[in-house]
C-alpha cells in the first residue's frame, strides 16, 4: 500500500480551482479505458484483494447513475479495526471521484472534487437520520457499509500534497446538502445503499431534478482515511491509497 503523500497535486493534475481535470491517454500506467467508458486496472498480488480494483464503471439512465467497482477479491469483506474513540478512528472506503460540480448535490459550487464513497468505520456513526442495521438505534451503524458524498481538496494539515475532506471553518455557512450529518466538513449522508455481490460493489444514485449534464467523468479509488487525533481541522484525511483504477486520479472514465 502506498502513502497518499506520494500522490501530489501535480499527479492529480487539478487546476487551482479544482474546476478542470486533465485527461490521461488510455493505457497510461498499465490501465485502459474500454468501449463502455470503464476504467480497467490490472490485478496485483501485492494488494489486499478486497481493495484491488479491476474495473471502475458507471451507467446512466436519465438522471440516475449506478456506480460500480469490481475487485480481485470479495468487495466489502475487509473492515477497519476499532480503536474505541472518534479521535484517531480509521475509515476504509471505496470511492468514485467525479467531474461533477459539488453544487450538483447541494454543496458550495467549485469547492473541490465531488466524490461518491462507500465507507466503514466502527468507532463512530455519521448517518444520524438512518438506522442501517434495523435495530432501532440510529447511532450504532458506522461499521456497516454506507454511502456519502464528500468534497475532497488538497489539505495542508494532512501532509504535503495530500487530500482530505474539505473542512468548514468555524462561523462559516457554506451551502450544504439537506442530509448533511452535522460534522464540520463537506460530507453528505444521502442513504444510497451500497450493494455487494462477490467482487462487485455498486451504488445507485438518483440526482432528482439536478442538472448533471453530459460527459460526466470518474475514477475509482480504494483508500483508508483517519479522523485527526485532536478532532481539529483537518478533521478527516486520506492516509493510505490501496488502489487507483486509472493510476493517477485523472478521471478518465466516461459515463455515456
Amino acid at each position: 500500500m502506498k502513502k497518499i503523500t506520494n500522490l501530489t497535486l501535480s499527479a492529480l493534475m487539478i487546476s487551482s480551482a479544482f474546476a478542470m481535470i486533465l485527461p490521461v491517454q488510455a493505457g497510461d500506467h498499465g490501465h485502459a479505458i474500454n468501449q463502455t467508458g470503464a476504467v480497467l486496472s490490472e490485478n496485483s498480488s501485492s494488494k489486499v484483494a478486497a481493495f484491488d480494483i479491476l474495473a471502475a464503471h458507471a451507467h446512466r439512465d436519465g438522471n440516475s447513475i449506478v456506480f460500480h467497482m469490481t475487485t480481485a477479491g470479495e468487495a466489502g469483506s475487509v473492515k477497519p479495526d476499532t480503536v474505541g474513540s472518534l479521535a484517531g478512528a480509521p475509515v476504509f472506503t471505496y470511492v468514485w471521484p467525479t467531474s461533477l460540480d459539488p453544487a450538483t448535490v447541494g454543496f458550495e459550487g467549485k469547492s473541490g472534487i465531488l466524490a461518491l464513497a462507500a465507507t466503514s468505520h466502527p468507532d463512530f456513526d455519521d448517518t444520524p437520520l438512518y438506522d442501517e442495521n434495523g435495530d432501532g438505534d440510529k447511532t450504532n451503524d458506522g461499521a456497516d457499509w454506507h454511502s456519502h458524498w464528500v468534497v475532497l481538496t488538497a489539505t495542508e494539515g494532512c501532509g504535503e500534497g495530500a487530500l482530505g475532506v474539505r473542512n468548514i471553518p468555524e462561523g462559516a455557512k457554506p451551502a450544504l446538502p439537506k442530509t448533511w450529518p452535522g460534522l464540520p466538513i463537506y460530507i453528505d449522508s444521502p442513504d444510497f445503499k451500497p450493494v455487494f455481490d462477490g467482487p462487485e460493489i455498486s451504488i445507485s444514485v438518483n440526482f432528482g431534478d439536478a442538472d448533471i449534464g453530459p460527459g460526466v467523468s470518474f475514477d475509482g479509488v480504494t483508500a483508508a482515511m483517519r479522523v485527526n487525533a485532536d478532532l481539529h481541522a483537518p478533521l478527516l484525511c486520506v492516509t493510505d491509497i490501496f488502489d487507483v483504477a486509472s493510476g493517477d486520479l485523472s478521471l478518465p472514465g466516461k459515463i455515456n
